[in-house]
């Protein structure tokens, strides 16, 4: 029996194969790296199946982590959407929030709205804050509202009304009217996606999945087609953003949960890797083809949020998304970003990516604008012999000559360009992490850097040495990492509902009340998938805050009864979470916002095996050296070191390149290297070595 998991980023389609005997027990794990292939990414997947030589009817478990909702929304290929709202409500995606992300930045846009104001419409209906029917949904317009719609070209419609998310009702029966109308139409409710409060928050959540929606569910149904044409016939499940999987049906119909779908998947395995190792406090760090990913991990879990948003950037706040989703900072900084220099001659690395196609200047494929890529290679830090797995042979008088050419406009040479290039990325991404620990009030020497994708392992070590990192781990298949990951989820689904509880005087059986009717709706969802009652693991949270705050703090919920003492010690535990998040803790009422219950069906995951040893030595696994720019730490003559051959308990001593199929750990000076009993390399500041220049 056979286990693969795919993962199409912006450049490269991953693929993880675990094979099985017939008692579960793993007998091997080979990984694959192919191009990606916009705008078919099924395509993508397929040749990583093919070119794993994976036998479909032998195949038990599918996994796939995709990229198509966040491509659709950025590069702007959804759908025509409508959006229906309350009487009087119909500007509320367009006024947003007032909050700037850089109050002085004069550069200051609005976001456009993904629907114009044209085709925001209204119907008559009301409800209370306490969703109590203030008046009844009057839908005799909607008919004429649709049929401006069919005219407009629309292919899906939102519909968000007044606090939907304490009573959907109304939002139901207009659902309900408009597929009885217009059965051919995607149609949207916003209580569907999310039952948290916030109004504006909830309307772009519902307009950002129903413009996706119709893109997203015809790819996955290509996805399972040509999968069964091929003789499928296994467990098909999509990453989601909340750091489990889903099944196909439930991904098709909640597409804004796959919104980071592909990038958790390495959160998680991060996350799985620390605790299996003794690290529970990690900083992940994913450097891939198009873009740079990292999280804080704390405890051995990911922190997960609903407070996210896309295209956020100085100059405007970009868009709200109210979906469960592992916190992760992205910036346009990967193997593949475009070095080029702006008016006043300064240099700048991303966010443009050459992609797969062309690629790198070193692909030959025409790409002429150099990247990091090309940077690693001209440094000496990737083997020309081995680039792209010894699938190209890599073009250096052009690398070399499109570094000159950049270089000419402020007076340097090639390698002196290409240098500057690895510095800035290098600094592009140290923001990064600073943004996830040091502006978060954490203290980056108190966690590991576990560094993956194709380009983590050649950068980690300086990211590490710039915020006094004091440790540094390459994991196993560190360049499909994330594939990896998602071998290693379980089903999961969040519920959150919005209901304001004082904990000083309401009582505990509203709250006990409240998470309830959670559970029985996760038994019920979960019941759909299969899933017995008992083989399902619930886990409660709320989102509270000192009366009077506007934001919350997250705080899990003891098991057992939700009596007077529990909620006692609920509200301590409130005062600790709120003394580590922000250094204090008031003597003052404690509200909940929201009740917060994750379910996590369980399911057979990966785990990582340990390594065979055999005795040799670490010298039988040097290939020879090599003359390496490790840029402030000077040039040196690195030993060259094959992964494959290293075994646990192996030792050796930077400057050295630890080289694998798809990517290379850069050691500088003053690093050591241990091989651990899973075949992770752990990387530990010494002092010592001398740079020679």
């Amino acid at each position: 029996m056979m286990r693969v998991a795919t993962d199409v980023g912006g450049t490269f389609t991953d693929l993880v194969l675990c094979r099985e005997d017939a008692h579960g027990a793993i007998t091997g794990v080979s990984t694959v790296k192919v191009d990606t292939t916009p705008p078919d990414f099924e395509r993508g997947v397929l040749d990583a199946l093919r070119t794993a030589d994976v036998a479909m009817d032998g195949l038990g478990l599918f996994v796939h982590g995709t990229t198509v909702v966040i491509n659709a929304l950025t590069e702007r290929k959804g759908v025509v959407t409508g959006l229906i709202t309350t009487e009087g409500f119909r500007d509320v995606l367009e006024i947003g929030r007032s909050n700037r992300p850089d109050l002085f930045n004069f550069a200051f846009r609005k976001p456009v709205p993904f629907v114009p104001r044209h085709l925001r419409r209204e119907v008559p209906e009301r409800l209370d804050v306490k969703g109590r029917v203030v008046r009844e949904p009057d839908l005799s317009g909607l008919p004429a509202i649709l049929d401006d719609f069919r005219a407009a070209g629309v292919e899906a419609v939102a519909v968000c009304l007044l606090h939907a998310y304490r009573n959907p009702a109304h939002e139901a029966a207009v659902a309900a009217e408009i597929a009885r109308l217009w059965p051919e139409v995607t149609v949207t409710a916003s209580h569907a996606v999310t039952r948290e409060w916030r109004e504006y928050e909830r309307t772009s959540t519902a307009v950002l999945s129903a413009y996706v929606k119709p893109a997203a569910g015809r790819y996955l149904d290509r996805l399972r087609q040509r999968l069964e044409a091929d003789g499928f016939r296994g467990r098909a499940y999509v990453m989601q953003s909340n750091g489990g999987i889903a099944t196909l049906a439930a991904a098709r119909a909640n597409p804004i949960a796959m919104v980071e779908s592909g990038p958790v998947g390495g959160m998680l395995a991060a996350a799985a890797l620390g605790r299996l190792i003794g690290e529970p406090d990690v900083i992940a760090l994913d450097i891939g083809g198009t873009t740079a990913k990292c999280t804080l991990i704390q405890g051995g879990e990911p922190r997960i949020t609903t407070d996210y948003w896309i295209e956020q950037t100085p100059r405007t706040p970009g868009y709200a998304i109210k979906t469960p989703v592992i916190d992760i900072v992205e910036i346009g900084n990967g193997g593949g970003s475009i070095a080029w220099v702006d008016a006043g001659g300064a240099l700048h690395v991303g966010p443009k990516s050459a992609g797969s196609t062309p690629g790198p200047v070193a692909y030959g494929r025409g790409g002429t604008e150099p990247t990091t890529t090309d940077a690693n290679l001209l440094t000496g830090r990737i083997n020309p012999d081995r680039f792209a797995g010894g699938a190209i042979v890599p073009d250096l008088p052009a690398v070399e000559a499109a570094f000159a050419r950049v270089g000419s406009a402020f007076g340097a040479d090639a390698v002196a360009t290409a240098r500057g290039v690895i510095r800035i990325a290098n600094a592009n991404m140290v923001n990064a992490l600073k943004l996830v620990s040091l502006n978060r009030g954490h203290d980056p020497r108190d966690f590991a850097l576990v560094a993956f994708g194709g380009g983590g392992a050649m950068h980690a070590a300086q990211l590490a040495a710039e915020l006094a990192i004091p440790r540094v781990v390459i994991p196993v298949h560190a360049a499909v990492f994330s594939a990896l990951g998602m071998l290693m989820s379980d089903l999961r689904r969040d519920y959150i509902r919005t209901r304001i509880l004082r904990l000083d005087t309401a009582p505990p059986a509203e709250l006990a009340s409240l998470f309830d009717e959670l559970a029985a709706e996760a038994g019920a969802d979960f019941g759909e998938d299969g899933f017995a009652p008992e083989t399902v693991l619930l886990t409660r949270h709320v989102d509270a805050r000192y009366l009077g705050q506007e934001h919350t703090v997250k705080v899990p919920v003891p098991a057992g009864p939700l009596d007077a003492v529990a909620i006692a010690d609920l509200v301590e535990a409130f005062h600790a979470a709120h003394r580590r998040a922000y250094t204090f803790a008031l003597d003052a009422p404690v509200e909940i916002v929201n009740a917060h219950l994750v379910g996590v069906g369980q399911i057979a995951k990966l785990d990582l095996p340990p390594r065979p040893v055999t005795g040799r030595t670490v010298e039988t696994a040097r290939t020879g050296a090599r003359r390496v720019d490790y840029d402030v730490d000077g040039i040196h003559d690195a030993a060259v070191y094959d992964r494959d051959a290293l075994e646990p308990g192996m030792t050796l001593d930077g400057p050295a390149l630890v080289e694998e199929g798809a990517t290379v750990a850069v050691v500088p000076p003053g690093w050591t290297v241990r091989v651990d009993t899973f075949g992770n390399l752990i990387l530990d500041r010494r002092t010592g070595g001398t740079p020679e220049r």
